[in-house]
């Protein structure tokens, strides 16, 4: 029996067994078994393609930021493409337009932010069907993932695709568990909880499931009481696991009443807007910006006016340090000091260091050795 087979027949299991409290451990052994053959999947056909997407699929990262285009065909992801960047993807009226990954950059608040519109999957993707696994796994390059959904279609598709991402190992606007996991060489297993668990894992789940991936020796530490069963399957599979910010783009919201795009347009983390009557674009690129969380700093020569419309990129919560390596990865061994004026210093301008956390629109001054 091959490994899709062997996945297909724990997916039925899964689906004939009933949750209750006195099949969580066994479902959770079979939750474990599916997500360790769906990473084996996916590392013999990396290693057969020679690459994480795949020919034709991976483009190479470049701008201050990368969000992806994902979607079922003809939902309109080459479209959005066409409005937001200079570039044109081919578009027509039927599936599979876009066969390969389409690049665009698009200029917002001084930064560039790469769109790739990736072809579009089809039901069953994570298993292989039209090369679908390959697709799939180019969106774990990506700082955010654009859904594009049809608004005129069930949630069904919706749920479809966060499946297809979910079994690649892709985790959609979740933070990664709380759970300290570090494999030893000796000493058994060790097990313990900063408070009691609420959810379905406890000591004896974790024991099997570690026995299940042959790990014997381990220290594991849950610091917060609501994690699952599932956030440990991740925890163990934590190299082969992706968190990532996703954004829902219901598209074509001219085709379907107001009422039904009022309800769409107040779910989190979703915009909705229309490429054919060019509705809710401009909301689409500031909800962009705003899910990827970057921040402008600008830099000034003594005595001289610093340039606001040519910005230095980072992201939230970069230090100094950071800003120096985006520079110039030996920046940081000239470096002296810096002066910052904005929200981050306490007066202005203050004197930092490397680790200094700058804010959206400070100025500084870098001083080298």
């Amino acid at each position: 029996m091959g490994i899709i087979e062997k996945i297909k027949a724990i997916e039925e299991e899964m689906a004939r067994t009933q949750k209750n409290k006195a099949t969580e451990h066994h479902l959770g052994l079979l939750k474990g078994k599916l997500a360790r053959y769906r990473q084996q999947l996916l590392v013999d056909e990396q290693a057969s393609s020679g690459g994480a997407g795949g020919s034709g699929f991976e483009v190479a990262k470049s701008g201050d930021a990368r969000a992806v285009l994902i979607g079922y065909p003809s939902v309109g992801k080459s479209s959005l493409l066409g409005k937001i960047t200079s570039t044109k993807s081919e578009i027509a009226h039927y599936a599979f337009t876009t066969l390969t990954s389409v690049p665009g950059v698009m200029k917002y608040q001084g930064a560039e932010i790469q769109i790739v519109d990736l072809p579009g999957i089809i039901y069953g993707a994570s298993q292989g069907k039209g090369r679908g696994r390959q697709v799939v796994a180019t969106a774990r390059t990506a700082d955010l993932i654009l859904m594009i959904l049809d608004a005129t279609k069930s949630k069904h598709q919706r749920e479809s695709l966060e499946k297809e991402l979910e079994a690649v190992g892709i985790r959609l606007n979740k933070e990664k568990p709380n759970i300290y996991f570090k494999k030893k060489e000796t000493g058994g297993i060790k097990i313990n909880f900063q408070s009691p668990p609420q959810n379905n894992l406890n000591e004896n789940v974790i024991k099997l499931l570690l026995k299940d991936y042959k790990i014997h020796n381990a220290e594991v530490l849950v610091r917060d009481s609501n994690c699952t069963i599932d956030d440990f399957i991740d925890i163990i599979n934590d190299q082969h696991r992706n968190y990532i910010k996703c954004l829902y783009v219901y598209n074509k919201i001219d085709a379907v009443s107001l009422e039904e795009v009022d309800r769409l347009a107040r779910e989190p983390n979703t915009v909705v807007m229309s490429c054919e009557m060019d509705l809710g674009i401009e909301d689409v690129v500031e909800e962009i910006w705003y899910q990827l969380n970057l921040s402008r700093v600008y830099t000034k020569k003594r005595g001289i006016k610093p340039k606001f419309d040519d910005p230095l990129v980072v992201r939230n919560n970069s230090t100094i340090g950071d800003l120096c390596h985006s520079i110039h990865r030996d920046f940081k061994d000239k470096f002296k000091y810096a002066m910052v004026w904005g929200s981050s210093a306490k007066h202005s301008p203050q004197k930092c260091g490397l680790n200094h956390k700058i804010h959206d629109e400070d100025v500084l001054t870098l001083f080298t050795k």
